[in-house]
Protein backbone atom coordinates (compact mmCIF):
# COMPACT_ATOMS: atom_id res chain seq x y z
CA UNK A 1 0.00 0.00 0.00
CA UNK A 2 2.92 2.34 0.93
CA UNK A 3 4.20 2.55 -2.79
CA UNK A 4 1.27 3.40 -3.71
CA UNK A 5 1.89 6.95 -4.73
CA UNK A 6 -0.92 9.40 -5.52
CA UNK A 7 -0.31 12.16 -8.16
CA UNK A 8 -0.78 14.27 -11.89
CA UNK A 9 -4.40 15.16 -10.98
CA UNK A 10 -3.28 18.63 -9.21
CA UNK A 11 -1.68 19.81 -12.51
CA UNK A 12 -4.75 19.94 -14.25
CA UNK A 13 -6.26 22.50 -11.52
CA UNK A 14 -5.44 25.76 -13.23
CA UNK A 15 -6.78 24.80 -16.98
CA UNK A 16 -9.91 24.53 -15.60
CA UNK A 17 -11.33 21.35 -17.27
CA UNK A 18 -15.06 21.74 -18.12
CA UNK A 19 -16.04 18.50 -16.22
CA UNK A 20 -13.92 17.31 -13.38
CA UNK A 21 -13.67 13.57 -11.91
CA UNK A 22 -15.70 10.67 -12.78
CA UNK A 23 -18.07 13.03 -15.05
CA UNK A 24 -15.26 13.05 -17.24
CA UNK A 25 -15.04 9.21 -17.77
CA UNK A 26 -18.81 8.62 -19.34
CA UNK A 27 -20.56 8.00 -16.34
CA UNK A 28 -23.05 10.76 -17.68
CA UNK A 29 -24.64 7.89 -19.72
CA UNK A 30 -26.19 6.62 -16.50
CA UNK A 31 -28.67 9.61 -16.36
CA UNK A 32 -32.02 9.89 -17.51
CA UNK A 33 -31.96 11.56 -20.99
CA UNK A 34 -33.15 15.29 -19.67
CA UNK A 35 -35.59 18.02 -21.33
CA UNK A 36 -35.65 21.42 -20.75
CA UNK A 37 -34.43 22.47 -17.48
CA UNK A 38 -37.24 23.09 -14.76
CA UNK A 39 -36.72 25.31 -11.79
CA UNK A 40 -38.65 23.02 -9.09
CA UNK A 41 -40.52 25.39 -6.79
CA UNK A 42 -39.38 24.33 -3.31
CA UNK A 43 -35.75 24.93 -4.89
CA UNK A 44 -34.58 21.66 -4.98
CA UNK A 45 -32.52 20.11 -8.33
CA UNK A 46 -32.08 16.65 -6.62
CA UNK A 47 -31.74 14.73 -3.60
CA UNK A 48 -28.98 12.00 -3.14
CA UNK A 49 -29.98 9.50 -0.31
CA UNK A 50 -31.00 11.98 2.31
CA UNK A 51 -28.79 15.33 1.12
CA UNK A 52 -30.32 18.04 -0.62
CA UNK A 53 -28.71 19.83 -4.28
CA UNK A 54 -30.44 23.12 -4.38
CA UNK A 55 -30.89 24.48 -7.89
CA UNK A 56 -28.97 27.63 -6.41
CA UNK A 57 -25.77 25.31 -6.50
CA UNK A 58 -26.30 23.88 -9.91
CA UNK A 59 -26.87 27.39 -11.89
CA UNK A 60 -23.81 28.82 -9.62
CA UNK A 61 -21.51 25.59 -11.18
CA UNK A 62 -23.26 25.86 -14.21
CA UNK A 63 -21.54 29.58 -14.34
CA UNK A 64 -18.09 28.66 -13.09
CA UNK A 65 -17.97 26.21 -15.63
CA UNK A 66 -18.98 28.30 -17.95
CA UNK A 67 -16.66 30.90 -17.03
CA UNK A 68 -13.60 28.01 -16.91
CA UNK A 69 -14.36 27.48 -20.82
CA UNK A 70 -14.17 30.80 -21.73
CA UNK A 71 -11.03 31.25 -20.23
CA UNK A 72 -9.44 28.35 -21.84
CA UNK A 73 -11.14 30.07 -25.05
CA UNK A 74 -13.53 26.76 -25.67
CA UNK A 75 -16.82 26.98 -26.88
CA UNK A 76 -19.82 27.01 -23.99
CA UNK A 77 -22.43 24.48 -24.46
CA UNK A 78 -26.37 25.86 -24.28
CA UNK A 79 -27.69 27.00 -20.53
CA UNK A 80 -29.86 23.45 -20.71
CA UNK A 81 -26.66 21.44 -21.08
CA UNK A 82 -24.73 23.84 -19.07
CA UNK A 83 -26.73 22.71 -15.99
CA UNK A 84 -27.31 19.13 -16.96
CA UNK A 85 -23.42 18.77 -16.54
CA UNK A 86 -23.10 20.85 -13.47
CA UNK A 87 -25.89 18.64 -11.64
CA UNK A 88 -24.71 15.47 -13.11
CA UNK A 89 -21.55 16.55 -11.08
CA UNK A 90 -22.95 17.32 -8.01
CA UNK A 91 -24.49 14.17 -7.82
CA UNK A 92 -21.47 12.21 -8.17
CA UNK A 93 -19.81 14.58 -5.72
CA UNK A 94 -22.42 14.07 -3.29
CA UNK A 95 -22.69 10.13 -4.02
CA UNK A 96 -18.33 10.54 -3.53
CA UNK A 97 -18.66 12.53 -0.35
CA UNK A 98 -21.12 10.36 1.10
CA UNK A 99 -19.08 7.40 1.06
CA UNK A 100 -16.35 9.33 1.97
CA UNK A 101 -17.14 10.03 5.21
CA UNK A 102 -18.33 6.19 5.64
CA UNK A 103 -14.38 5.38 5.29
CA UNK A 104 -13.29 8.09 7.94
CA UNK A 105 -11.65 10.38 5.03
CA UNK A 106 -12.15 14.09 5.48
CA UNK A 107 -10.53 16.85 3.81
CA UNK A 108 -8.04 19.07 6.19
CA UNK A 109 -7.51 22.89 6.28
CA UNK A 110 -3.61 21.64 6.00
CA UNK A 111 -4.11 19.30 3.23
CA UNK A 112 -6.03 22.06 1.23
CA UNK A 113 -2.92 24.62 2.07
CA UNK A 114 -0.59 21.71 0.49
CA UNK A 115 -2.73 21.42 -2.53
CA UNK A 116 -2.69 25.34 -3.16
CA UNK A 117 0.88 25.19 -2.51
CA UNK A 118 1.69 22.31 -5.63
CA UNK A 119 -0.97 24.27 -7.63
CA UNK A 120 0.44 27.45 -7.55
CA UNK A 121 4.58 26.16 -7.66
CA UNK A 122 3.03 24.15 -10.82
CA UNK A 123 2.23 27.37 -12.65
CA UNK A 124 5.07 29.25 -11.38
CA UNK A 125 3.22 31.35 -8.61
CA UNK A 126 2.64 32.38 -5.32
CA UNK A 127 -0.77 31.46 -3.84
CA UNK A 128 -1.06 34.89 -3.63
CA UNK A 129 -0.80 35.64 -6.74
CA UNK A 130 -2.79 32.34 -7.84
CA UNK A 131 -5.30 34.08 -5.91
CA UNK A 132 -5.10 37.35 -8.02
CA UNK A 133 -5.36 35.67 -10.86
CA UNK A 134 -8.62 33.17 -9.81
CA UNK A 135 -10.04 36.59 -9.12
CA UNK A 136 -9.47 38.00 -12.36
CA UNK A 137 -11.31 35.78 -14.34
CA UNK A 138 -14.10 35.96 -12.24
CA UNK A 139 -14.16 33.17 -9.79
CA UNK A 140 -14.79 33.75 -5.93
CA UNK A 141 -11.69 32.51 -4.05
CA UNK A 142 -13.56 30.56 -1.12
CA UNK A 143 -15.69 28.79 -3.90
CA UNK A 144 -12.33 28.07 -5.58
CA UNK A 145 -11.08 26.54 -2.74
CA UNK A 146 -14.45 24.70 -2.01
CA UNK A 147 -13.96 22.96 -5.45
CA UNK A 148 -10.54 21.64 -4.97
CA UNK A 149 -11.93 20.36 -1.29
CA UNK A 150 -14.01 18.29 -3.33
CA UNK A 151 -11.41 17.04 -5.95
CA UNK A 152 -8.83 16.26 -3.06
CA UNK A 153 -11.90 14.58 -1.64
CA UNK A 154 -12.84 12.67 -4.85
CA UNK A 155 -8.64 11.77 -5.16
CA UNK A 156 -8.44 10.21 -1.56
CA UNK A 157 -11.73 8.25 -1.99
CA UNK A 158 -10.19 6.93 -5.56
CA UNK A 159 -7.13 6.20 -3.96
CA UNK A 160 -8.72 4.39 -0.86
CA UNK A 161 -10.11 2.45 -3.49
CA UNK A 162 -7.29 1.56 -5.50
CA UNK A 163 -5.31 0.76 -2.82
CA UNK A 164 -7.77 -2.06 -1.25
CA UNK A 165 -8.42 -3.40 -4.85
CA UNK A 166 -5.56 -3.20 -7.55
CA UNK A 167 -3.01 -4.95 -7.68
CA UNK A 168 -0.43 -5.91 -10.09
CA UNK A 169 2.31 -8.84 -9.96
CA UNK A 170 5.52 -9.39 -11.34
CA UNK A 171 4.03 -11.92 -13.88
CA UNK A 172 2.20 -9.04 -14.89
CA UNK A 173 4.89 -6.55 -15.38
CA UNK A 174 6.39 -9.08 -17.49
CA UNK A 175 3.69 -10.02 -19.57
CA UNK A 176 3.41 -6.09 -20.10
CA UNK A 177 7.17 -5.91 -21.12
CA UNK A 178 6.56 -8.94 -23.40
CA UNK A 179 4.08 -7.28 -25.48
CA UNK A 180 5.64 -3.77 -25.67
CA UNK A 181 8.89 -5.46 -26.69
CA UNK A 182 7.36 -7.45 -29.75
CA UNK A 183 4.87 -4.36 -31.01
CA UNK A 184 8.29 -2.59 -31.37
CA UNK A 185 9.57 -5.11 -33.27
CA UNK A 186 6.82 -5.85 -35.22
CA UNK A 187 6.54 -1.80 -35.83
CA UNK A 188 3.20 -1.84 -34.37
CA UNK A 189 4.52 0.76 -31.60
CA UNK A 190 2.64 4.17 -32.76
CA UNK A 191 4.75 7.22 -32.54
CA UNK A 192 4.74 9.28 -29.57
CA UNK A 193 2.17 12.23 -29.82
CA UNK A 194 3.84 15.20 -31.24
CA UNK A 195 3.85 18.26 -28.41
CA UNK A 196 0.72 20.68 -28.02
CA UNK A 197 1.37 23.95 -29.55
CA UNK A 198 2.29 26.75 -27.20
CA UNK A 199 -0.50 28.68 -26.45
CA UNK A 200 -1.00 31.92 -27.63
CA UNK A 201 0.73 35.00 -25.84
CA UNK A 202 -2.03 37.41 -24.94
CA UNK A 203 -2.03 40.78 -24.20
CA UNK A 204 -1.53 42.39 -20.85
CA UNK A 205 -4.05 44.15 -19.43
CA UNK A 206 -3.28 47.57 -18.12
CA UNK A 207 -2.75 47.72 -14.20
CA UNK A 208 -5.39 49.40 -12.29
CA UNK A 209 -4.44 49.68 -8.35
CA UNK A 210 -6.52 50.72 -5.38
CA UNK A 211 -4.26 52.10 -2.39
CA UNK A 212 -4.53 52.95 0.90
CA UNK A 213 -1.95 55.02 3.46
CA UNK A 214 -1.25 55.45 6.71
CA UNK A 215 0.50 59.45 6.46
CA UNK A 216 2.64 60.73 9.21
CA UNK A 217 3.71 64.49 8.21
CA UNK A 218 7.00 65.89 8.49
CA UNK A 219 6.65 70.14 8.60
CA UNK A 220 8.97 71.51 6.37
CA UNK A 221 11.50 73.03 8.94
CA UNK A 222 11.47 70.08 11.77
CA UNK A 223 14.59 69.78 13.02
CA UNK A 224 16.78 66.57 12.83
CA UNK A 225 15.34 65.27 16.17
CA UNK A 226 12.10 66.02 15.36
CA UNK A 227 12.17 64.17 12.25
CA UNK A 228 13.57 60.90 14.58
CA UNK A 229 11.01 61.21 16.41
CA UNK A 230 8.50 61.02 13.77
CA UNK A 231 10.44 58.39 12.16
CA UNK A 232 10.00 56.28 15.53
CA UNK A 233 6.20 56.85 15.60
CA UNK A 234 5.93 55.51 12.20
CA UNK A 235 7.85 53.15 13.08
CA UNK A 236 5.91 51.89 15.54
CA UNK A 237 3.08 51.89 13.22
CA UNK A 238 4.35 49.22 10.91
CA UNK A 239 5.12 47.27 14.09
CA UNK A 240 1.73 47.19 15.21
CA UNK A 241 0.44 46.21 11.33
CA UNK A 242 3.17 43.64 11.32
CA UNK A 243 1.26 42.09 14.68
CA UNK A 244 -1.99 42.03 12.86
CA UNK A 245 -3.92 45.21 13.75
CA UNK A 246 -5.88 46.24 10.85
CA UNK A 247 -4.53 48.92 8.58
CA UNK A 248 -7.78 50.72 8.40
CA UNK A 249 -8.34 50.90 11.96
CA UNK A 250 -4.70 52.60 12.29
CA UNK A 251 -5.31 54.50 9.48
CA UNK A 252 -8.39 56.46 11.08
CA UNK A 253 -6.57 56.65 14.71
CA UNK A 254 -2.85 57.46 13.70
CA UNK A 255 -2.78 59.28 10.11
CA UNK A 256 -2.00 62.48 9.28
CA UNK A 257 -3.90 62.04 5.71
CA UNK A 258 -6.82 63.77 4.52
CA UNK A 259 -8.57 60.35 3.66
CA UNK A 260 -7.45 59.14 7.19
CA UNK A 261 -11.45 58.73 7.77
CA UNK A 262 -12.04 56.83 4.98
CA UNK A 263 -9.58 53.87 6.73
CA UNK A 264 -6.66 55.65 4.46
CA UNK A 265 -8.33 54.73 0.96
CA UNK A 266 -6.69 56.97 -2.01
CA UNK A 267 -9.38 54.78 -4.33
CA UNK A 268 -8.42 53.16 -7.71
CA UNK A 269 -6.32 54.83 -10.25
CA UNK A 270 -4.07 53.42 -13.20
CA UNK A 271 -0.98 52.78 -12.58
CA UNK A 272 -0.12 56.28 -14.66
CA UNK A 273 -2.03 58.17 -12.07
CA UNK A 274 0.17 57.20 -8.75
CA UNK A 275 3.23 59.36 -8.22
CA UNK A 276 6.33 57.09 -9.14
CA UNK A 277 7.20 57.22 -5.61
CA UNK A 278 4.38 54.99 -4.60
CA UNK A 279 4.19 52.97 -7.94
CA UNK A 280 7.88 52.43 -7.47
CA UNK A 281 6.56 49.75 -4.07
CA UNK A 282 3.15 48.99 -4.94
CA UNK A 283 3.20 47.55 -8.44
CA UNK A 284 5.14 44.61 -6.13
CA UNK A 285 2.72 44.20 -4.00
CA UNK A 286 -0.63 41.87 -4.33
CA UNK A 287 -4.16 42.68 -2.65
CA UNK A 288 -3.47 43.23 1.37
CA UNK A 289 -0.16 43.55 1.44
CA UNK A 290 1.92 46.19 3.23
CA UNK A 291 4.78 48.17 1.83
CA UNK A 292 7.65 49.42 4.20
CA UNK A 293 8.60 52.72 5.33
CA UNK A 294 8.19 55.20 2.35
CA UNK A 295 9.89 58.75 3.07
CA UNK A 296 8.25 61.58 0.61
CA UNK A 297 8.68 65.39 0.71
CA UNK A 298 6.02 65.86 2.51
CA UNK A 299 6.69 62.95 5.27
CA UNK A 300 6.53 58.93 5.85
CA UNK A 301 3.49 56.77 3.73
CA UNK A 302 2.82 53.51 4.35
CA UNK A 303 0.84 51.66 1.87
CA UNK A 304 -1.61 48.87 1.33
CA UNK A 305 -2.53 47.37 -1.86
CA UNK A 306 -6.14 46.86 -1.17
CA UNK A 307 -6.90 45.93 -4.88
CA UNK A 308 -5.45 44.95 -8.48
CA UNK A 309 -6.59 44.31 -11.71
CA UNK A 310 -4.24 43.90 -15.14
CA UNK A 311 -0.68 44.37 -15.55
CA UNK A 312 -0.66 40.37 -16.85
CA UNK A 313 -2.72 38.24 -18.62
CA UNK A 314 -6.14 38.19 -17.40
CA UNK A 315 -6.31 34.46 -17.71
CA UNK A 316 -3.84 31.55 -15.16
CA UNK A 317 -1.40 29.95 -17.43
CA UNK A 318 -1.81 26.13 -18.29
CA UNK A 319 0.46 24.10 -16.05
CA UNK A 320 3.94 23.41 -17.28
CA UNK A 321 4.12 20.71 -19.66
CA UNK A 322 5.72 17.40 -18.40
CA UNK A 323 8.00 14.89 -20.73
CA UNK A 324 7.17 11.61 -20.90
CA UNK A 325 9.79 9.81 -18.83
CA UNK A 326 12.40 8.06 -21.02
CA UNK A 327 13.83 4.56 -20.63
CA UNK A 328 17.44 5.06 -19.38
CA UNK A 329 20.25 3.96 -21.64
CA UNK A 330 23.28 3.37 -19.35
CA UNK A 331 23.03 3.05 -15.60
CA UNK A 332 20.77 4.77 -12.98
CA UNK A 333 22.05 5.08 -10.02
CA UNK A 334 19.86 5.68 -6.78
CA UNK A 335 19.74 6.16 -3.10
CA UNK A 336 17.90 3.38 -1.70
CA UNK A 337 16.57 3.09 1.99
CA UNK A 338 15.74 0.08 3.68
CA UNK A 339 12.60 1.08 6.43
CA UNK A 340 10.18 -0.45 8.63
CA UNK A 341 6.80 1.30 9.60
CA UNK A 342 3.86 0.73 11.63
CA UNK A 343 0.57 2.25 10.42
CA UNK A 344 -2.45 3.00 12.56
CA UNK A 345 -5.51 4.08 9.82
CA UNK A 346 -7.81 6.55 11.00
CA UNK A 347 -11.53 5.72 10.76
CA UNK A 348 -15.09 6.56 12.03
CA UNK A 349 -14.13 5.01 15.33
CA UNK A 350 -10.54 6.15 15.27
CA UNK A 351 -9.70 9.84 15.20
CA UNK A 352 -6.36 11.53 14.54
CA UNK A 353 -5.58 11.85 18.13
CA UNK A 354 -6.72 8.54 19.07
CA UNK A 355 -4.06 6.75 16.13
CA UNK A 356 -1.82 9.54 17.38
CA UNK A 357 -1.80 8.50 21.00
CA UNK A 358 -1.28 4.65 20.07
CA UNK A 359 1.77 5.07 18.03
CA UNK A 360 3.41 7.13 20.98
CA UNK A 361 2.80 4.34 23.15
CA UNK A 362 4.21 2.08 20.72
CA UNK A 363 7.22 4.35 20.11
CA UNK A 364 7.83 4.29 24.27
CA UNK A 365 7.40 0.44 24.10
CA UNK A 366 10.57 0.32 21.60
CA UNK A 367 12.34 3.26 23.15
CA UNK A 368 11.77 2.72 26.77
CA UNK A 369 10.75 -0.54 26.81
CA UNK A 370 13.43 -2.24 24.80
CA UNK A 371 11.04 -4.43 22.65
CA UNK A 372 11.94 -4.56 19.01
CA UNK A 373 10.47 -2.26 16.19
CA UNK A 374 9.61 -5.69 14.24
CA UNK A 375 7.92 -7.31 17.52
CA UNK A 376 5.84 -3.85 18.18
CA UNK A 377 4.87 -3.36 14.39
CA UNK A 378 3.31 -7.40 13.82
CA UNK A 379 1.43 -6.40 16.95
CA UNK A 380 -0.03 -2.80 16.43
CA UNK A 381 0.23 -2.13 12.92
CA UNK A 382 -2.83 -2.48 10.53
CA UNK A 383 -0.55 -2.72 7.39
CA UNK A 384 -0.07 -5.15 5.40
CA UNK A 385 3.40 -4.99 6.24
CA UNK A 386 2.60 -5.64 9.44
CA UNK A 387 3.18 -9.79 9.45
CA UNK A 388 7.01 -8.77 8.45
CA UNK A 389 7.32 -6.59 10.98
CA UNK A 390 6.83 -3.81 9.04
CA UNK A 391 9.62 -4.07 6.75
CA UNK A 392 8.63 -2.45 3.30
CA UNK A 393 12.31 -3.27 1.67
CA UNK A 394 14.39 -1.13 -0.21
CA UNK A 395 12.75 1.83 -1.32
CA UNK A 396 13.61 4.20 -4.23
CA UNK A 397 13.08 7.73 -4.13
CA UNK A 398 8.74 9.07 -5.24
CA UNK A 399 7.75 5.18 -4.20
CA UNK A 400 6.29 6.65 -1.23
CA UNK A 401 3.96 9.81 -0.02
CA UNK A 402 5.55 12.70 -0.10
CA UNK A 403 4.79 13.01 3.62
CA UNK A 404 6.78 9.47 4.38
CA UNK A 405 9.30 10.18 1.77
CA UNK A 406 10.15 13.50 4.11
CA UNK A 407 9.92 11.98 7.55
CA UNK A 408 11.57 8.97 5.97
CA UNK A 409 14.42 10.97 4.30
CA UNK A 410 15.27 13.04 7.82
CA UNK A 411 16.26 9.90 9.65
CA UNK A 412 19.54 8.51 10.40
CA UNK A 413 19.99 4.42 9.77
CA UNK A 414 18.42 3.43 13.46
CA UNK A 415 16.30 6.46 14.63
CA UNK A 416 12.86 5.96 15.00
CA UNK A 417 10.54 9.26 14.29
CA UNK A 418 7.87 10.77 15.76
CA UNK A 419 3.98 9.82 14.22
CA UNK A 420 3.76 10.80 10.25
CA UNK A 421 0.65 11.52 9.16
CA UNK A 422 -0.12 10.78 5.85
CA UNK A 423 -3.43 9.93 3.48
CA UNK A 424 -3.02 6.03 4.85
CA UNK A 425 -3.08 7.46 8.57
CA UNK A 426 -0.46 7.90 10.56
CA UNK A 427 2.81 5.96 11.06
CA UNK A 428 6.32 5.33 12.64
CA UNK A 429 9.48 4.93 10.48
CA UNK A 430 12.80 3.07 11.41
CA UNK A 431 15.64 4.10 8.62
CA UNK A 432 17.69 0.64 8.24
CA UNK A 433 20.34 1.08 5.74
CA UNK A 434 20.95 3.28 2.64
CA UNK A 435 22.41 2.13 0.00
CA UNK A 436 23.22 3.34 -4.07
CA UNK A 437 21.91 1.12 -6.44
CA UNK A 438 21.74 0.91 -10.00
CA UNK A 439 18.34 0.84 -11.07
CA UNK A 440 18.30 1.20 -14.69
CA UNK A 441 15.85 -2.11 -15.05
CA UNK A 442 13.58 -1.89 -11.69
CA UNK A 443 12.86 1.92 -12.95
CA UNK A 444 11.95 -0.47 -16.79
CA UNK A 445 9.71 -2.41 -14.52
CA UNK A 446 8.48 0.40 -12.51
CA UNK A 447 7.39 2.56 -15.21
CA UNK A 448 5.39 -0.60 -16.61
CA UNK A 449 3.90 -1.50 -12.89
CA UNK A 450 3.08 2.36 -12.36
CA UNK A 451 1.31 2.49 -15.98
CA UNK A 452 -0.75 -1.27 -15.18
CA UNK A 453 -1.54 0.41 -11.94
CA UNK A 454 -3.48 3.60 -12.79
CA UNK A 455 -5.51 1.62 -15.99
CA UNK A 456 -6.36 -1.14 -13.19
CA UNK A 457 -7.34 1.43 -10.62
CA UNK A 458 -8.89 3.57 -13.53
CA UNK A 459 -11.21 1.04 -14.39
CA UNK A 460 -11.75 -0.09 -10.84
CA UNK A 461 -13.35 3.24 -9.86
CA UNK A 462 -15.59 3.80 -12.69
CA UNK A 463 -16.97 0.72 -12.20
CA UNK A 464 -17.62 1.26 -8.45
CA UNK A 465 -18.72 4.92 -8.65
CA UNK A 466 -21.47 3.42 -11.15
CA UNK A 467 -22.24 0.55 -8.77
CA UNK A 468 -22.70 3.40 -5.65
CA UNK A 469 -24.93 6.04 -8.18
CA UNK A 470 -26.73 2.40 -9.22
CA UNK A 471 -27.62 1.95 -5.90
CA UNK A 472 -27.96 5.68 -4.72
CA UNK A 473 -31.46 6.88 -3.95
CA UNK A 474 -31.09 10.06 -6.37
CA UNK A 475 -34.31 12.02 -7.04
CA UNK A 476 -33.50 14.04 -9.99
CA UNK A 477 -35.96 17.03 -9.57
CA UNK A 478 -34.38 19.22 -12.31
CA UNK A 479 -34.42 16.89 -15.35
CA UNK A 480 -36.98 14.08 -15.79
CA UNK A 481 -36.84 11.32 -18.53
CA UNK A 482 -38.89 11.90 -21.21
CA UNK A 483 -41.57 9.63 -23.08
CA UNK A 484 -39.63 8.39 -26.32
Amino acid sequence: MMKVKARGWFAAMLCFAAVTGASAQGLRGSQPQAVQAERPVDGIAAVVNKEVITVLQVEERAKELAGELRAQRLPVPPQNEMLKGALDELITQTVVAQEAESMGLRVTDRDLERALERVAQRNGLSVAQLRAQVSRIGLDWEDYEDTLRRQILFDMVRQRMADMTVRVSDADVDAFLKEREARKASGLEPPPPPPPPPPKPRPAQPLVLQISQIFVSVPESASEAQVAELRKKIDGIRARLRSGEKFSDLAIEVSDGAEASRGGDLGVRPASGWPEIFLRVARNLQPGQISGVIRSPAGFHILQVTGRAGGQPATPPPPPQQAQPKEPTGPMMVQQTKARHILIKTSTVMSDDQAKQRLLNARSRIVQGGESFEDVARVVSEDNSAPLGGDLGWLNPGETVPEFERAMDSLDPGEISEPVKSPFGWHLIVVEQRRSQDMAEQYRRNMARQELYERRARAQFEAWLQQMRNVAFIDNRMFRQTEQ
